[in-house]
């Protein structure tokens, strides 16, 4: 059994980790419908669903018997999943896959940090470097220098051995959410920021900002020893001990995860038709039932799309930190998942 990538403990006897937070709403959903669930009892993050006609469905936290097999390891790998989407007109980031030199080592090839670091002065600093497998937005970094690059690569490397070397690309970052060719939900990703009170030193702010997080019973944990962060307040001039003026803000992270500290922002109501055709057509091209699709873009959505990328698409989109950031998306998430249970029952 692998190790999950949400907090809870492994049979292995690993880390002391918080249980999935899809399986007891299903659990609560399935109850209403009369639907006969059963959860894993000692970790309680797979669970499996009986359909009226004796037929079996199973889930692993966010993967639902839902998405195809091949369609999900596609959306996964994130350098073959840009490749198709490439190859049927849809706008990806400029960028190219590379290696860890120890993999090139292992499969002879010499696609290696050298090589992508002599790609990444071609495109120019700054580059976005992230893993082309991982998801949450775990590793995604923003080099200005070869120093930051090689800090960026050497980080990657203790877990990947493939990744991206990307253009910046501009603008807001978004997350539109496909069940079966309707649209669920919608919402704008901030990164991971804090707000100055003139008082408080940066550090107290983060602190203060992980005591709300789990007020919220949201299990963000924010890195503060994570070195993009310090890395972000060094460009700007500051450090943790910096106390910021009132009401300004500062960024600490280059990618808008909500599970590295980013907040969201919920546009479902406003968002145009033809954004809503964008996601669910790319959405059924990728051979998918459920995504939630990342794009980046100068726009709002609530404006016909014009200029924008996809950043990836993603099979098993992770909705906790989105329904911990209110009573509304709350709501949203709890109809999300019925759907979704309905769906696994057909």
């Amino acid at each position: 059994m692998s190790k999950p990538t949400q907090k809870t403990t492994t049979p292995q006897g690993g880390n002391q980790m918080k249980p999935s937070f899809v399986s007891p709403l299903l659990e609560k959903i399935a109850r209403q419908m009369g639907v006969t669930i059963h959860i894993e009892p000692r970790y309680r993050y797979v669970g499996q669903i009986a359909r009226p006609d004796g037929m079996k469905r199973y889930f692993r936290s966010t993967n639902f018997d839902l998405n195809t097999l091949g369609a999900s390891e596609i959306a996964r790998d994130k350098a073959y999943a840009y490749y198709f989407m490439k190859l049927m007109g849809y706008p990806i980031p400029t960028g190219e896959a590379f290696f860890t030199n120890r993999w090139c080592s292992i499969i002879h090839s010499r696609r290696n940090q050298e090589m992508a670091y002599r790609y990444a002065r071609r495109l120019g600093f700054p580059v976005i470097i992230k893993p082309n497998g991982k998801s949450q937005g775990w590793g995604v970094c923003k080099a200005y220098n070869k120093k930051e690059f090689t800090q960026a690569i050497r980080a990657l490397s203790e877990r990947e051995n493939i990744f991206l070397v990307q253009k910046v690309a501009p603008g807001l970052d978004y997350r539109i959410v496909v069940l079966d060719g309707e649209i669920i939900s919608a919402y704008q990703r901030l990164p991971l920021s804090i707000i100055g009170d003139g008082r408080k030193t940066i550090l107290e702010l983060l602190r203060l900002k992980q005591r709300q997080f789990q007020q919220a019973d949201r299990d963000t944990v924010i890195q503060l020893d994570d070195f993009r962060i310090a890395n972000q307040l060094k460009r700007a001039g500051l450090s943790f001990n910096s106390v910021l003026l009132p009401n300004s803000r500062e960024e600490l992270l280059p990618n808008a995860n909500l599970s590295t500290g980013g907040d969201a922002l919920d546009v479902t109501e406003t968002l145009h038709p033809d954004w809503q055709n964008l996601a669910i057509r790319l959405t059924r091209d990728m051979g998918l039932r459920y995504c939630g699709v990342d794009v980046m873009t100068e726009e709002t959505l609530a404006e016909s799309p014009n200029s924008y990328v996809i950043l990836e698409v993603n099979a098993a989109p992770g909705l906790d930190h989105y329904a911990s950031s209110g009573a509304d998306q709350r709501h949203i998430v709890e109809k999300m998942y019925r759907k979704i249970l309905e769906a696994m029952l057909r």
